[in-house]
């Protein structure tokens, strides 16, 4: 991968555009699979904070019954899961860095084997069971009979929390967590606390973010620097917003998110951008991914190579799909990966 010239094309699957309504399997038929499944509780109103409220210790005893605030209510988790299924973007992977295998779980970028990237690969030691992303297949999820649901980092619509908690206990998102709009550190210290392992999670972050903390240290000519994080597809141009993990990761590492682009944030993670106005990803650094197009409708692209940043040669086009993938992914697992392997291109880049 290289600066401004791409290579090959990235997999489609990086960006993801959720729907707000899910089929919701008939009463008979979910009564009929769920069986004795049990439900979390919530609270009518939502839930008083984003973060696990309660803390492991590292002793069984000690660390339940678990306690998350989620948008949907406070959920308990009153002993040990044994069976876990993983349903929000990196959520599996967080499972994985904790030593907790998932029984099923949803392959958000299509890696396919065991649906993990390679800084993942090797933790599992029987595959798990695949399930869909956007419309999961409740059927298959309750048959898999789970004692604990994880879909964290996902869109936060209620008819799919209401359908997955009668499964079984579901951490959904936090508050303020709609469209995937959380932190790698927000979603493992959940995780880790419904696994009652909190001071493992808290050790992985620690750890984690550590090293971004160098990298930033490292490249002072970082900080402060104007950055937009976009895509094409083949329905247009597109930049993401605050609170999604590409530009979470930027920030980690000094960057400023493009204010143009930020003005037209809306509730979504990213924002549209037409061929009229292309010049708004215009910024001291344009990173962009190909997403389901050749990386060259990018590099040809007359109006992208007019850009001033472009054309001063301050611009990358992610053109190796596991590096493009691990800096979409931002669990507590890929981003290590990806500084290892971005931040050398944005430095020259910028050099």
């Amino acid at each position: 991968m290289s600066a401004n010239t791409p290579s090959r094309s990235s997999r489609p699957g990086t960006r993801i555009r959720p729907r707000r309504a899910l089929r919701v399997l008939t009463g008979t038929l979910l009564l009929a699979l769920l069986g004795t499944a049990c439900s979390s509780s919530s609270d009518d109103d939502g839930g008083s904070g984003s973060s696990a409220s309660a803390s492991a210790s590292g002793s069984p005893a000690a660390a339940f019954p678990a306690e998350v605030d989620t948008k949907f209510g406070t959920v308990t988790v009153d002993s040990r899961p044994q069976r876990v299924v993983a349903l929000g973007w990196g959520d599996a992977e967080t499972a994985l860095a904790l030593g907790v295998q998932p029984v099923g779980q949803s392959d958000w970028l299509a890696f396919g084997g065991d649906g993990v990237g390679p800084w993942a690969e090797g933790r599992y030691d029987e595959s798990p069971e695949k399930i869909g992303t956007l419309e999961p297949e409740f059927e298959r999820i309750a048959a898999l009979d789970p004692d604990l649901i994880l879909d964290v980092k996902s869109s936060g619509d209620q008819t799919r929390y209401d359908t997955l908690s009668q499964i079984a206990p579901t951490i959904g998102v936090p508050e303020g967590g709609d469209q995937y709009q959380i932190t790698w550190q927000e979603q493992t210290t959940m995780i880790a606390t419904a696994l009652g392992l909190g001071a493992e999670g808290e050790r992985l972050i620690t750890e984690t973010e550590g090293a971004a903390a160098a990298a930033a240290e490292e490249h002072p000519e970082f900080d402060g620097r104007s950055v937009t994080i976009g895509s094409r597809t083949s329905s247009g141009w597109g930049a993401y917003v605050r609170g999604t993990g590409r530009v979470d990761f930027m920030e980690s590492l000094g960057f400023t998110n493009n204010p143009r682009v930020q003005e037209e944030a809306g509730t979504a993670f990213s924002v549209s951008v037409s061929d009229e106005n292309l010049e708004m990803l215009d910024a001291d650094l344009v990173v962009m991914a190909p997403i389901g197009v050749e990386a060259t409708e990018i590099s040809t692209d007359p109006l992208f190579m007019s850009l001033p940043a472009v054309e001063a040669g301050r611009s990358v086009i992610f053109d190796d799909r596991d590096v493009s993938q691990a800096f979409a992914t931002n669990s507590v697992l890929s981003v290590g990966y990806a500084l290892e392997n971005v931040v050398p291109l944005f430095a020259e880049a910028l050099r």
